[in-house]
């Protein structure tokens, strides 16, 4: 049994009882607002059951949501890059994380369609942010990548991103960089 973390600021209170249905549910369906939100609840209750790597999973699938930036939901729970920082820097040593700094990288060089070039720049932005919370973390010496500097990130962001996107991006590597695990 996983220990239980403590609730994610950056993330709504989970609803109880929630499980992999909660997200299955929009396997037929638009994948927007309510999609989103679904994926950051259902992150946060994966987190506090101490799934750390499960839950950064389901944040990764809160940036694939469909949005336009209009919506209501993005003025309570915006893009979820703080979430992810602060899940990197508080999982506890010995639980199961992976190496999200080598996932990213992998996943940003991979990045399929829909809204490829936007997805694509997410995650190298939190890339970016688990190098900053996490410098010790080693990349994948085998995948050779060019890695972006964090002004093509948020040039790229600013490009293909949500309105405010690039601010919250920021915002978030700078709580990355005083959270360093």
């Amino acid at each position: 049994m996983s220990p239980e973390f403590p609730p994610c600021p950056y993330l709504p209170t989970p609803r109880a009882g929630l499980d992999w249905r909660s997200l299955h549910a929009y396997r037929d369906q638009e994948r927007g607002a309510d999609f989103y939100f679904g994926c950051l609840e259902y992150g946060h209750a994966l987190w506090q059951r101490g799934l750390a790597a499960r839950a950064l999973l389901c944040l990764d699938r809160a940036f694939g949501a469909e949005l336009s930036g209009e919506e209501p939901i993005l003025r309570s729970w915006e893009m979820p890059y703080a979430a992810t920082a602060w899940m990197i820097a508080r999982t506890p040593s010995g639980v199961f994380i992976g190496n999200p700094r080598v996932h990213f990288q992998h996943y940003a060089d991979r990045m399929n369609e829909p809204r490829r070039e936007q997805r694509r720049w997410r995650a190298w932005a939190c890339w970016a942010l688990t190098r900053a919370v996490a410098p010790g973390l080693p990349g994948d010496p085998r995948h050779v990548v060019t890695q972006p500097s964090a002004m093509q990130i948020e040039s790229a962001l600013e490009a293909n991103g949500l309105p405010g996107e690039v601010a919250v991006w920021r915002a978030a590597l700078d709580l990355a960089a005083k959270m360093k695990a």
